[in-house]
């Protein structure tokens, strides 16, 4: 559901004509969006993150991306209420925005198998069938989304590697024109020349997270993981296990049953931190220098310059 629709007729249309919002409470966290539960007339609680109107888009992606993985019956997701833009000035937050409804998922305690659970569900979703969401090629998506605030191209492509290097560090790479020097420039422009030589072709496509941290990874009412946050495309499985190593690793036991079912190859290792360039030019656009040093690190760890 998207249109120009108040967040109250959504909850009337979702719970009921006689349902209202009695309480809003301010969540912390979140670079991108504001964060809110509301409480309703029912009991029932439920969450909302809101931005300016012109970024409903962003919702837009992110419905698509959480039905996506919905769809493979693999990892639970929050359930979709409604999203739109409510121009209203007496809305329950007191400001014209754009707005993601969600189920909201309380704090519960982590079932003692949790992180075996989630690697195990994770190799599910990266075996699941693909080809609806890239009908024109193997990588890609059905439409173009969001890493964060940056828009992410998902252009279909026949070829891993052209996909990664032409709609993944490219772009990015442009954006960090005013942070890389001309000499760093040069040297990434000879690491994506290089791509060929360093990113093999998958076995398989893959439906990836594509934000793949811990804090896009929720503990749901049934003690498992739950995702959320997600930036889906389809993609080599190896992107979403090296973004789990940026922030800090998961648990071992994660890899270890993720392997049960996606065995990663003994090289996988040498390929994580050229993954995650991706994201660390992301961070270093939306963020600033402070990312800067890694990522002309990586450049030149796989340039030799």
């Amino acid at each position: 559901m998207c249109h120009n629709i108040s967040m109250e007729q959504i909850i009337r249309e979702h719970f009921g004509t006689h349902v209202s919002v009695i309480e809003v409470t301010p969540l912390s966290g979140g670079d991108i969006n504001r964060a809110y539960t509301l409480t309703l007339s029912s009991g029932k609680t439920v969450f909302i993150k809101a931005n300016s109107l012109r970024n409903v888009d962003f919702f837009r992606a992110e419905t698509e991306a959480l039905s996506a993985i919905a769809a493979t019956g693999t990892i639970q997701t929050p359930a979709i209420i409604g999203y739109g833009t409510d121009t209203t000035e007496n809305n329950p937050l007191k400001t014209p925005c754009s707005f993601l409804l969600l189920e909201y998922l309380p704090p519960t305690e982590k079932n003692p198998k949790y992180w075996e659970h989630f690697g195990r569900a994770l190799a599910e979703l990266h075996r699941s069938f693909t080809q609806i969401y890239t009908p024109q090629g193997l990588y890609g998506f059905a439409h173009d989304n969001y890493i964060g605030a940056t828009p992410q191209k998902n252009t279909p492509s026949h070829k891993w590697v052209d996909f990664f290097r032409d709609h993944r560090l490219k772009p990015q790479l442009h954006r960090a024109k005013n942070y890389l020097s001309p000499q760093d420039m040069d040297k990434a422009e000879i690491l994506l020349n290089k791509l060929d030589t360093l990113l093999p072709e998958p076995d398989f496509p893959s439906l990836l997270h594509g934000d793949l941290w811990r804090g896009n990874v929720h503990t749901g009412y049934d003690g498992e993981a739950w995702l959320i946050d997600p930036a889906s495309y389809v993609g080599h499985n190896e992107t979403d296990i090296a973004m789990t190593m940026l922030f800090g690793s998961f648990p071992t036991s994660f890899y270890e049953a993720y392997r049960e079912i996606c065995p990663l190859p003994l090289d996988f290792k040498d390929r994580v931190p050229l993954y995650n360039l991706y994201h660390l030019l992301n961070h270093l656009n939306l963020f600033g220098i402070a990312y800067l040093e890694e990522v002309t690190d990586i450049i030149a760890r796989y340039t030799g310059y």
